[in-house]
């Protein structure tokens, strides 16, 4: 590394108020995945690290313990730290752009409720369309596959409709599909909303992921043929898993 771009990578970190450590380990995972560094290649020593990026040995070894975690590195005595394997891009958490693509659910997800609580008030929405309903139920969820957590979401239904919703499915569909599948019930209006964050310490623990990470806010509304928002449904998925694809032509 040159010592501009030492110089440049010091500099980036210490703007982001992010732990230097936690960001260190989001640049060396990125440089395994694209193959800078190659499976059954040795790193550059923790001295070397160091002084690429301008922090201390102690930091260097911080960011590697999470890499280490992860399965990607091992380390040797005497040898030095090798790449053992790449990220996994299982894709579990593709952001469909279409209205019958967020009526899928993900193949093979568990959808767990870690809280339900009922006739509560809708917290501020941004991007608010339509008429606040007089109360709503709200379901905290999170969406695993094979054991690996890829979604959290705050699930806010109109609460006179949720006795037209069998129980069942609130661990087996997606929020939209709890709306769209009631009789009777027309949706005129739906819009979904992105943007990119930063995990916080909830977040991070509930997705098992590093504090800070990145992290895709996805926000869905709905409205209904009287005007009325009968859901909001806030996401938040892993940055790492996360994939948009939007079909141009």
């Amino acid at each position: 590394m040159s010592d501009t771009a030492e110089a440049s990578t010091a500099q980036t970190l210490r703007k982001s108020p992010v732990a230097r450590y936690i960001q260190l380990a989001g640049l060396f995972r990125r440089r395994i995945e694209s193959g800078e560094w190659v499976v059954g290649s040795r790193m550059p020593t923790v001295e070397e690290l160091a002084g690429q990026c301008g922090v201390s040995n102690m930091t260097i070894r911080q960011s590697l313990d999470i890499l280490e975690s992860e399965g990607l590195i091992e380390r040797y005595r005497a040898k030095g730290t090798f790449v053992t394997s790449r990220p996994k891009r299982d894709l579990w958490c593709q952001v469909h752009t279409d209205w019958s693509g967020l009526l899928i659910a993900r193949e093979n997800a568990e959808i767990e409720i870690l809280s339900d609580s009922r006739n509560v008030d809708l917290p501020f929405v941004e991007e608010q369309i339509g008429a606040v309903a007089p109360a709503y139920r709200h379901l905290r969820r999170r969406h695993s596959r094979d054991g690996a957590a890829f979604l959290l979401t705050d699930v806010y239904l109109d609460e006179r409709l949720t006795g037209h919703i069998a129980e069942e499915s609130y661990t087996s569909k997606t929020a939209m599909r709890l709306v769209a599948d009631i009789p009777d019930l027309k949706i005129v209006d739906a819009r979904q909303v992105m943007t990119i964050g930063m995990a916080d310490l909830e977040t991070a623990t509930r997705l098992n992921i590093p504090l800070g990470e990145p992290v895709a806010k996805v926000r869905r509304l709905a409205v209904d043929e009287t005007g009325t928002l009968v859901l909001v449904a806030n996401g938040l998925y892993r940055g790492d898993l996360v994939k948009i694809e939007v079909k141009l032509r």
